[in-house]
Formats: structure tokens, sequence, C-alpha cells
């Protein structure tokens, strides 16, 4: 009895296979906004490039309102008819105030150099949101405004825009299933008697997202996110237009780490761009920033610290 071995249980029997869960069409998610169905390609595509140093401080008064300063000392560049790039140094401090609530955040800036920038975003109800931002300046026909209502449905999104030089918009994106949302775009630049229209999908699940894009300006956008892990990122996209036959596409990748933010890029034309966000303590944050474009001998470093949250 003291070497007996019981014998082993049987295996369990195979779970029986899952029904195919039926899709509700009418309880489909709510889409992004027309305007940010390249969301996720643009943050890993397009970051905050700069050139120079910079410098970002905030200061919170109370819970909702705060004061920020910035110093940018860097060349800025200006218009060119030759290929080469014409940079001026340039150096300027600006001033801003925030204010943050559920319901209401304002933001503005003044620059030393005259410039005005203000944004509003506003739930006026549940579902309707108004966001508006200006810009003043003193040199002739470079102030403009823009007023935006978005309209939160429970499967689609619909947005008007009116903006100075009689500009008018209006864009509508639908739910057609779980995954995949369908939208268009009308506008009209009464200033210039310029119109267009446009057409997007995108489709989405937890691992990837693939949009595209196109215009009756001769405009054409593709673009393509996978995500590897929780960490990191890669992206691609493709944009083409019909008018001037220009074409570019890109590869990038957005890798986040535990104190650090690293995300960079290559596309067709040369160019290649790395931007990296450390976080140094609590509060203060290391910014380096590089873009190399060998054809046009273009190559752009900056630095920066932004301290407060």
């Amino acid at each position: 009895m003291a070497g007996f071995v019981p014998p082993p249980a049987p295996p369990a029997p195979p779970a029986p296979p899952k029904p195919d869960e039926k899709v509700d069409y009418l309880d489909l998610p709510c889409p992004i906004p027309y305007e940010e169905i390249h969301r996720e390609a643009l943050m890993s595509l397009k970051p905050e490039l700069f050139e120079g140093m910079r410098f970002d401080f905030t200061k919170g008064l109370n819970q909702k309102f705060s004061l920020s300063h910035s110093v940018f000392m860097g060349p800025t560049e200006i218009p060119s008819q030759s290929s080469e790039t014409i940079k001026i140094p340039t150096a300027h401090y600006e001033f801003g105030a925030n204010f943050i609530d559920p319901k209401l955040m304002l933001f503005g800036r003044i620059l030393t150099d005259g410039r005005l920038n203000a944004r509003v975003k506003c739930d006026l109800t549940e579902n309707l949101t108004l966001k508006a931002n200006a810009q003043l300046t003193s040199e002739p026909h470079m102030s403009h405004g823009m007023v935006n209502f978005d309209y939160k449905g429970g499967d689609y999104r619909t947005q008007l825009q009116l903006g100075n030089g009689a500009l008018f918009g209006a864009s509508y994106i639908q739910s057609v299933t779980p995954y995949l949302s369908l939208g268009g775009e009308v506008f009209w630049a009464g200033q210039h008697r310029k119109s267009g229209i446009g057409y997007a999908a995108r489709y989405n699940t937890d691992k990837m997202v693939a949009t595209g894009q196109v215009a009756s300006t001769g405009m054409v956008a593709l673009s393509y996110v996978q995500k590897v892990s929780e960490k990191v990122s890669l992206a691609s996209d493709f944009m083409y237009n019909y008018m001037s036959r220009d074409v570019t596409a890109s590869f990038g990748y957005d890798y986040i780490l535990r104190q650090c933010r690293l995300r960079g890029k290559i596309d067709s034309n040369g160019c290649t761009a790395a931007f990296l966000e450390e976080r140094l303590n609590m509060g203060l944050n290391f910014i380096l920033s590089a873009e190399i474009d060998h054809r046009k001998k273009d190559y752009k470093f900056g630095f920066g610290l932004t301290v407060g949250e």
C-alpha cells in the first residue's frame, strides 16, 4: 500500500466553442471626430520638433488656474525662391494663462512680438461642445479666428466650422460596425472662391488603426498604426497630391519607457527625425529634438526643459 500510486485523473473535456457574438447595430460606439481620424499616426510621425533652446515653466495657482512662462531662442526659417533654406536668429518670451474646468477650458498666450493667441473649449450640453481659437497680430491679413461646433451622437459625430474669410465647413462620421467608421466633409472658402468635398474611412481594433482619406483638392492620405505591445507602436503613412504630383511616405515608431518616451521617423525624401522626452524628476522633463535632411542640407537640433505639470 505504501507504493500505491493513484491513477491520473482523466483529462477534462474540451470547452465547447463560443458562439459568434452578434453585433447590435443599434448600439455602436461613437467615433472620434472627423478631423482626428489620423490621430494615432500623427502622434508617432509628427512630434513637436523644434530647433534651438526652449524653456517652459508652468505654475499652478489653484486646482483650476495656472500661469505659464516660455522662452525660445533659435533660428526661424523664412520663405525663399531658392532650394537653400534661409534662417534668421530669433528669440521671444511667451506668457500664458490657463483655466481648466470639467466643462470649460480657457487658454491664452501673448508673445513679445505682439501676437496674441486664445483657445476656448466649452461643453454647452452633454453632447454639444463649442471650440474656438483666434490669433491677433499686428501684421496685415495675418489675424484669424475659427469657431467649431461638435455634436456627439450615440454612434455618429458631426461638426460645423465657421472662420474669417467666409470659411464654412461641415463634417459627419458614422460608425458602421464596431470597428469601422465612414465619414465625409465639405468646405467653402469664400475669400479664395474655393470649395471641396472629402471622404474618409477608419478601421481600428485593440492592436491596429488603419485610415484612408481622399478629397477633391487632389489629396490622398493613408495611415496605419500597429500596436506591438503596451509600450511600442509602429506607424506609417502615405501622402499623395494629384494636383502637384507630390508623393511622400514615412515610417516611424513610438517607444514608451518607464522614465522617457522616444519617437522617430524616416520619410521617402531622406529626412530623419527623433524626439526624446525624458522625465528627470516629478514635474521636470528634459527634451531633445533632431531633424536631418541631407538633400536640402538642413540640420535641426534642439533641447529644452519643461518645469511644472
